[in-house]
């Protein structure tokens, strides 16, 4: 009997970000100084750096929430054309796919969970203040995947308000979910969380990496980064000085030097 020959899968095709001698400085103090860098070439990528080597603010650049001082920032969809983020405005870089989450927590304290839920995912032609009655149709639209993130992070009553630092982080991190990234970018997204929530956190973005969205984390938990990232960038000074594998950059004296300390390793 003739062996079966099994197909090797095939490969996931993913968005990547091309950044571009960008610069971006304040009062005359250069914090973000990148020739040439591209995110999105492995499934997860790490950016990681001591506080202060630009990576908030380079992400920010990438989302054009600021302005750079000089270059480009590209986003190259798996298929059709380029897309220059850099002269988009800011609120259009959802529209292509491009989410980030927030490094300091934001939040409507005066929103329940359900409807800070529901403003994420309500589309434009919703929005004016003829269309108040269509919440019902937003909701019906979106709910079973609101609950599903709900359940899989343990808000237990969304008709409540987020109170606790964790449960915001986590109700951002959702609301990005329900935007359906294609390429995420996550800063610091499990600061302040229990070990229990942690994990949860890195298998979900296992799973969007697996499907084809492209992962970038900003982290100062390195346990998340050595085990969750297939490349890691490493900044300093607001420069992208390392990027490789994470075994090497865990290891290399500069990082060590700089970031790690002696006893990391």
């Amino acid at each position: 009997m003739a062996s079966e020959t099994v197909a090797a899968p095939a490969e996931v095709k993913r968005p990547k970000i091309r950044v571009q001698s960008a610069v971006k400085s304040y009062s005359g103090r250069v914090v973000v100084d990148v020739d040439d860098l591209t995110l999105g070439e492995q499934p997860i990528e790490g950016l990681i750096g001591p506080n202060g080597a630009g990576k908030t603010t380079l992400m920010r650049m990438v989302m054009h929430s600021i302005p750079l001082d000089r270059g480009a920032v590209t986003l190259s969809p798996p298929s059709g054309d380029q897309v220059e983020l850099s002269s988009q405005p800011a609120q259009r870089i959802a529209h292509h796919g491009v989410v980030k989450s927030n490094q300091v927590i934001m939040d409507f304290d005066k929103l329940t969970i359900w409807d800070s839920l529901l403003l994420s995912v309500t589309e434009h032609r919703y929005e004016q203040p003829y269309r108040i009655l269509s919440e019902g149709t937003v909701f019906k639209a979106h709910e079973e995947e609101m609950r599903h993130y709900l359940d899989y992070f343990g808000f237990e009553d969304p008709t409540k308000y987020a109170l606790s630092a964790g449960e915001k982080k986590l109700l951002d991190m959702v609301r990005c979910l329900l935007l359906k990234p294609t390429f995420l970018l996550m800063d610091e997204p499990t600061a302040g969380l229990p070990d229990d929530l942690t994990e949860k956190v890195m298998d979900e973005m296992r799973r969007l990496a697996s499907a084809g969205t492209s992962v970038v984390i900003v982290e100062h938990d390195l346990n998340v980064i050595w085990s969750v990232c297939d490349k890691v960038h490493f900044m300093a000074e607001g420069k992208v000085v390392l990027d490789g594998d994470p075994e090497s950059i865990r290891e290399h004296h500069t990082v060590v030097e700089k970031y790690l300390g002696e006893g990391h390793v």
